[in-house]
């Protein structure tokens, strides 16, 4: 199979605060899987708009403390799951993607369907994958970009828009000093 979707724009991803010194990392999801990583396999969800990714990061309880950060991207290839006839090609349906099993087959199966989907998307040379938020309270055109592949270069370009360097401790030393 040939890829050939590409997304270009900007991303936003929150992340859990331990994890926001290093946004570009994966190192989260590729300790506990996700929905479309298994274990073992770096990921960065991110999704296209702030709001979206707020509800992402925090689908169980109450608010909890959580940085927001933002992204240029352009990335290719993107599998586009909204594509009824891509998606049946890899046996999926919108129903299967959607599924709150996923994490119970996990720890059944070792590896959901999701996550057999999304390394199949891996071997088939898809870097990124996009496909609707399923977080509580999200419309059916929220999107999530979930990303296995990027670098700072195309065609995998992702760039974390931090002009101020407020993730490198570098303003807070320069303001104490």
């Amino acid at each position: 199979m040939i890829p050939s979707n590409h997304y270009t724009g900007l991303l936003y991803r929150a992340l859990n605060p331990i994890y926001a010194r290093d946004p570009l990392s994966g190192r989260g999801a590729e300790l506990y899987g996700g929905r479309f990583n298994p274990k073992g396999v770096p990921a960065l969800y991110a999704s296209q708009s702030p709001m979206t990714a707020l509800r992402e990061a925090n689908q169980v309880g109450t608010l909890q403390p959580t940085t927001l950060v933002a992204y240029r991207a352009d990335i290719h290839p993107a599998f586009d799951t909204r594509d009824d006839a891509k998606l049946s090609a890899f046996h999926m349906t919108p129903n299967d993607l959607a599924a709150t099993t996923w994490r119970d087959e996990m720890i059944a199966l070792g590896v959901s369907k999701t996550q057999e989907f999304a390394r199949r998307l891996i071997d088939d040379g898809y870097a990124a994958m996009l496909v609707r938020s399923f977080a509580r309270g999200a419309s059916d055109d929220e999107i999530n970009i979930i990303l296995w592949r990027w670098s700072a270069e195309p065609p995998t370009k992702l760039v974390l828009i931090d002009d101020e360097n407020r993730l490198s401790g570098e303003e807070r030393a320069l303001m104490s000093g």
